[in-house]
């Protein structure tokens, strides 16, 4: 799925299942922040964010950092290896925002934490450890 280009002019390809979760590019000093609004396609009880939605985030999170990065130094194609979700608080009926900081990218590992949080960014609702096998060339 290609996202659309925003003022700055860039654009990026997340998977299939960001259009799902009904996620948006929000470019913040030049890195990919991903804003999923509150619906019933995200809902788990009344009310409140489901679980599976907010892992789902913090995941396309992640490939977006690292897709941005690996595309800045020729390309590469990544594979999942391992992803660990935390849940700090509950999700509410609020627009979430996640962002991926990329730990250590070598020649064929990236390490990776997403953050996600809705009102206030010192108060995250979950984290994420990722780890992927990157393909480079």
């Amino acid at each position: 799925m290609t996202m659309p280009r925003t003022a700055i002019g860039q654009a990026m390809v997340l998977p299939p299942y960001a259009e799902l979760l009904g996620c948006l590019i929000d470019w913040v000093d030049g890195a990919p922040h991903l804003v999923m609004p509150f619906g019933d396609h995200v809902m788990g009880w009344p009310g409140l964010l489901q679980g599976g939605a907010i892992a789902g985030l913090l995941e396309v999170a992640g490939i977006a950092a690292l897709t941005h990065r690996l595309a800045s130094e020729g390309g590469g194609r990544i594979k999942p290896v391992t992803v660990t979700t935390d849940y700090l608080r509950t999700g509410r009926d609020h627009p979430t925002r996640a962002v991926g900081t990329i730990l250590r990218l070598g020649q064929r590992v990236a390490n990776v934490e997403a953050t996600a949080w809705q009102e206030d960014r010192v108060k995250p609702i979950a984290t994420a450890r990722l780890n992927y096998r990157i393909l480079r060339g």
